[in-house]
């Protein structure tokens, strides 16, 4: 018998004032995330077992439990034992990347590979509230001047593809043409503004849960604070007895002083400084490098260094990259990043312009002049602008990682599959890494060569 999910299942959903919405998910679990993290908060203080403690949420419930001592007592780490996954949709790239940026994220968010930019919606930071009506509208031509283009280039972008990387013999036809697809999407997406919206999947713990929202309602972007209204409702509704925790003044100035003055990393010096890249192993254990050697040169393909390497200490790296490739460098939470403000002052990624035949990259050099002189004139903030900036604009990355994660991070991003501006840092890094500590890194033979493959890296449904 088929199950209707969609219908029998019930969700708690909040409207987002900018256009999105905020749904938790309910699975229909005989015990839900509130009574897990009770039963596992009895079981650290009771020799008891699981059975006598089900016998007590039998009789009483978790409701009081988790509202008395989760929440009213403050024992966080019970919050750590219960999880919900929420789906945040519609929202704006800023606003996805706002909430990815956390350690402990866990979740996925829609690839600009598999999203119809033809029809898809844009923010406008919420519909630039503070800006007059001028301004307003400009913005508006500003984005929709940006999906012309992204729309119009995509047949001759594609045959000129298909002409400068021919179909070998033996690849299957549809797989090619879904490579071909997937390439051109990955060069077009540099001129997709921030403003397009999006949608992400957060599976996360109740106790992150209200730790991150308490960050995210200072956010600089009106957008992202009306996603943790949103977010602080359903929980509210989804959890009763799990949030709701005192808010203290004094905690919530600061968040808020700090989120608006020192949250964006923007480094105006980088174009000075030679290539654009900078690394420093200051910080690094050099001689525990050496004393583990045998741990660099004993480990085989596709396998972890021992997390332990960590306490060898961190290498500092400061590097430009477009933030449509920032978007794939996040996701790896072990490295510690800034986020950067996306402005036009660092310039295009010019690897985009020259993936393009000859007629589109004098068109699309005319759009980018002509769109950023009409963003420069707006009376907008710099942080409001970032919506109708597209990103191949470089932004400036500043990231702290130890041995381990660093490595793991270079060998995964310096492969041929791999967006090829993030791929080039990646094997930046890893040269620096060979050169200055003189260990091994596995990497891609072939790293810039066009592959199939890439066609075969999609989630479907079977038929």
């Amino acid at each position: 018998m088929k199950k209707e999910f969609g219908k029998k299942l019930r969700h708690s959903i909040s409207k987002i004032k900018t256009g999105g919405e905020v749904i938790v998910l309910d699975n229909g679990a005989i015990i839900g995330a509130e009574a897990e993290a009770m039963l596992q908060a009895l079981h650290s203080r009771s020799t008891g077992g699981l059975k006598s403690h089900l016998k007590i949420l039998n009789k009483t419930g978790a409701d009081k439990f988790m509202n008395n001592f989760y929440v009213g007592y403050g024992h966080k780490s019970i919050g750590d034992c219960g999880s919900a996954t929420i789906f945040i949709e519609g929202v704006s790239m800023l606003t996805a990347k706002a909430i990815q940026d956390w350690p402990l994220y866990s979740g996925q968010e829609s690839s600009t590979r598999y999203i119809d930019f033809a029809k898809q919606r844009f923010v406008s930071s919420f519909d630039f509230s503070k800006a007059n009506k001028k301004d307003k509208q400009v913005a508006k031509q500003v984005l929709e001047n940006w999906r012309k283009f992204y729309i119009k280039a995509q047949d001759d972008l594609q045959d000129d593809l298909r002409r400068r990387f021919p179909k070998r013999k033996g690849e299957k036809e549809e797989i090619y043409q879904k490579a071909i697809k997937a390439r051109s999407f990955d060069i077009l997406r540099s001129f997709l503004p921030a403003g397009s919206t999006t949608n992400l999947a957060w599976h996360t713990n109740l106790r992150q849960a209200a730790d991150k929202m308490m960050l995210l309602r200072h956010y600089p972007l009106s957008e992202v604070r009306e996603v943790a209204k949103s977010l602080e409702e359903v929980l509210n509704k989804h959890f009763p007895n799990s949030f709701g925790q005192e808010i203290f003044p004094t905690t919530e100035k600061y968040n808020e002083f700090w989120m608006k003055k020192k949250y964006y990393y923007f480094d105006r010096e980088i174009k000075k400084k030679r290539n654009e890249f900078k690394i420093s192993f200051s910080k690094l254990d050099k001689k525990g490098v050496q004393k583990n050697r045998e741990l660099f040169l004993k480990r085989p393909l596709k396998t972890e260094l021992p997390k332990f390497l960590a306490d060898l200490g961190v290498i500092d790296l400061e590097f430009s990259l477009d933030f449509g490739s920032f978007r794939d460098l996040q996701r790896h939470r072990a490295i510690s990043q800034r986020m950067p403000l996306l402005t036009m002052n660092l310039g295009f990624e010019e690897w985009y312009l020259s993936e393009l035949p000859e007629k589109l990259r004098m068109e699309a050099k005319r759009l980018l002049r002509e769109q950023k002189k009409t963003i420069s004139s707006l009376k907008l903030s710099k942080e409001d602008k970032q919506y109708l900036i597209p990103m191949g604009y470089k932004v400036s990355n500043k990231i702290s990682a130890n041995l381990p994660a660093l490595i793991y991070m270079v060998e995964l991003r310096g492969t041929r599959f791999v967006h090829p501006t993030l791929r080039k840092r990646a094997l930046q890094i890893a040269e620096e890494l060979q050169k200055k500590l003189d260990i091994p890194i596995h990497l891609d033979e072939e790293p810039n060569r066009f592959d199939v493959g890439r066609g075969e890296q999609d989630i479907v449904l079977k038929k």
